[in-house]
């Protein structure tokens, strides 16, 4: 790029990217993570896990939109993935931890729970950053959308169980996932006909909490 080509870019202000179409979902997607946040807090779980399954869906749908997007600039391109990648630590990193300190009733004993979540969410959207994907369709580590969709899943039985045991099994499930995320492993990367069957999966657990 010459200077000429930097001096325009910098030009553009920082609102213009946000109308960009695959932004806009991307900041959708924060909204429903700061709902997320705000239930969790409030001791609404079921609430907050719609929230956090819903910023999975606009964090798949960003992606699509972009993809098929034509005429899009080489910096809205990179505007549009450091914006996903700072509202998944939002949404897949600091939703889970607000959950899980939550349904511990902020004991402190989930602090360091809290930080592992959020600090193995950190490392691994760095990592990738960086090295992106090992090849077109594989992940090195567990994706951080998985957690949502694991934990909104494995909470359903909540009821059926004592709350302190429960307890206990959440916290190590999030534990063993945050593991599996920045563990050497490969896991798949689901392509865009999987989109509708995400989409079925969270307007079926949506259904449910609600």
């Amino acid at each position: 790029m010459n200077d000429s080509d930097q001096q325009q870019s910098h030009q553009i202000g920082m609102l213009a990217f946000a109308r960009d179409l695959p932004n806009i979902c991307s900041l959708a997607g924060l909204l429903f993570a700061v709902l997320s946040i705000y239930y969790a807090i409030l001791g609404n779980l079921s609430i907050a896990i719609i929230g956090m399954l819903w910023a999975v869906v606009f964090d798949w749908g960003d992606g699509l939109i972009a993809r098929r997007m034509k005429g899009r600039t080489d910096e809205y391109r990179a505007f549009g993935g450091q914006l996903d990648s700072l509202i998944d630590i939002v949404s897949f990193g600091i939703c889970p931890a607000v959950f899980l300190l939550s349904y511990g009733n902020f004991s402190p004993w989930f602090l360091p729970g809290a930080f592992v979540i959020v600090a193995v969410g950190v490392i691994r959207l760095s990592y990738f950053n960086v090295f992106g994907l090992v090849d077109n369709s594989t992940y090195m580590g567990l994706a951080l959308d998985n957690n949502v969709l694991i934990l909104a899943f494995i909470f359903l039985f909540n009821s059926y169980f004592s709350q302190p045991v429960f307890t206990i099994a959440v916290y190590a499930l999030l534990m063993i996932i945050a593991a599996f995320n920045v563990a050497p492993i490969r896991t798949p990367k689901f392509s865009s006909k999987w989109f509708s069957v995400l989409l079925i999966y969270v307007m079926g657990l949506t259904a449910i909490y609600i």
